[in-house]
């Protein structure tokens, strides 16, 4: 029983002696730079105010970055929604003909579901026209649809109420109405309301426009008032007559993934010849996504700015501390220390607190991020407000879509910026003579 005591004992040492070889083997620098970071943090009154301003800095670097990830996740979730709700409408690419109607769209349709991005396309037929009803009067987009191929295209059947496209049957001139367009008329499925086409009739009296009737068998509420207030839905064959035209206005194109709608798009343009178009869903609304990209730019422009005043207080941190521990740092240049080591100490305690602060902003940022459906409800109703009103906003709760694509390049501007704000004061630190420094110790 003693020799295993002793055996214990001598194991114990040996492993002290290891963990004590281990640590040596750590270069002095980071060793010492750690050193200075955590001695900020003990309760001498010379180092208080140094680590003030130090928790200051390091609290500011993580409200920056943690600002930024949140903001940028709303917007991207606001800019999801809003695409997603402008696609259950949209599609994701057109086939059009610059010289009027596509006579025969059948031949294009099939060569363009040999491609492997595109899977499934529907004709349709577009024209505008006047609703009349009483004594209102609305302009509108007529857009016939074929009811058996439209819903592979487009996402408008999850959004119908009051009857199916099935219900638009060919002949009997029946029409889908966005939610806002109906509530103008003050129609309702089962309904009827006089549309007036643009193309008229020549009579020996002059030109007379053509009325036609129309019965409301449904509407449709995407969200979003641009289509939901001007839009109607026809079969495509009443469309035709309606607009007397031979053929379609286009072939409506679903693609596998709408986020390479412009290559997709640019691809089959090409291998369809000079007399066929395609554009694709970001073309139809241009300056939107250029409007939101931009404001996006500049949200982050600004927000970054918090980030590179609060990593820019490590200058001021920093500079205290080369200021307190000149005598150590005399000392060590004494021993033999070279400037760049004493540079290097500096730099690894700076770089320390910026990415303390980068982690908890990053921390904080994605957990605020992912919890925002929960987190600003608990918010409304203790406090009794309400941020997003629904008859105000088209939704009633914030969005948020946090990306790898937005977090790294926070990540690492704010660590940067930590880097850089720590060089001026360890190059001073570097430039200290130990003989002035130890004159008056």
């Amino acid at each position: 029983m003693p020799d295993d005591g002793r055996i214990a004992t001598g194991s114990s040492a040996q492993r002290r002696r290891d963990a004590r070889g281990a640590a040596l083997n750590v270069p002095f620098e980071l060793r010492l730079g750690l050193r200075y970071t955590r001695a900020g943090r003990r309760a001498r009154r010379s180092n208080a105010f140094i680590s003030f301003i130090s928790a200051i800095s390091m609290a500011g670097i993580a409200l920056g970055v943690m600002a930024l990830i949140v903001v940028l996740s709303v917007m991207n979730g606001f800019q999801k929604d809003v695409r997603d709700r402008m696609l259950s409408v949209l599609s994701h690419a057109e086939v059009f003909s610059f010289e009027g109607p596509l006579a025969d769209w059948k031949p294009v349709a099939d060569r363009v579901r040999q491609d492997p991005e595109v899977i499934a396309a529907a004709p349709y037929v577009e024209g505008q026209g006047m609703f009349v009803r009483g004594d209102t009067v609305r302009g509108a987009v007529i857009r016939g649809v074929d009811p058996q191929l439209e819903p592979t295209v487009s996402d408008v059947v999850s959004h119908l109420a009051g009857g199916t496209l099935a219900s638009l049957v060919p002949g009997e001139f029946d029409i889908v109405l966005g939610i806002d367009l109906a509530r103008a008329l003050g129609v309702a499925p089962g309904d009827r309301v006089t549309l007036i086409a643009p193309q008229g009739n020549v009579t020996p009296a002059g030109i007379i426009p053509r009325l036609r009737q129309f019965q409301v068998v449904a509407t449709f509420e995407s969200g979003h008032f641009e289509f939901d207030s001007a839009l109607a839905l026809v079969h495509i064959d009443d469309a035709q007559r309606l607009f007397r035209v031979e053929g379609v206005s286009g072939v409506r194109l679903k693609l596998r993934d709408m986020q390479r709608a412009p290559q997709v798009a640019a691809a089959l343009s090409a291998q369809l010849g000079p007399q066929l178009g395609v554009r694709d869903w970001t073309r139809e609304n241009r300056t939107w996504w250029a409007a939101v990209q931009t404001e996006k730019r500049m949200m982050f422009i600004i927000l970054t700015l918090i980030v590179a005043v609060a990593a820019f207080n490590l200058v001021s941190t920093l500079v205290m501390t080369v200021t307190e521990k000149q005598s150590d740092i005399a000392i060590l240049r004494t021993l033999g220390a070279a400037p760049r080591s004493v540079l290097a100490v500096f730099v690894v305690q700076g770089a320390l607190i910026g990415f303390i602060g980068t982690a908890l902003g990053v921390g904080g940022g994605l957990l605020i991020a992912c919890n925002l459906d929960v987190i600003v409800p608990a918010i409304e109703h203790l406090f009794g407000v309400q941020f997003l009103p629904k008859d105000v906003y088209l939704i009633n709760v914030l969005p948020s879509d946090p990306r790898a694509s937005d977090i790294v390049p926070i990540t690492l501007i704010s660590l940067v910026m930590s880097l850089l704000a720590t060089l001026y004061p360890s190059w001073r630190a570097a430039r200290v003579r130990p003989a002035e420094a130890l004159r008056y110790e």
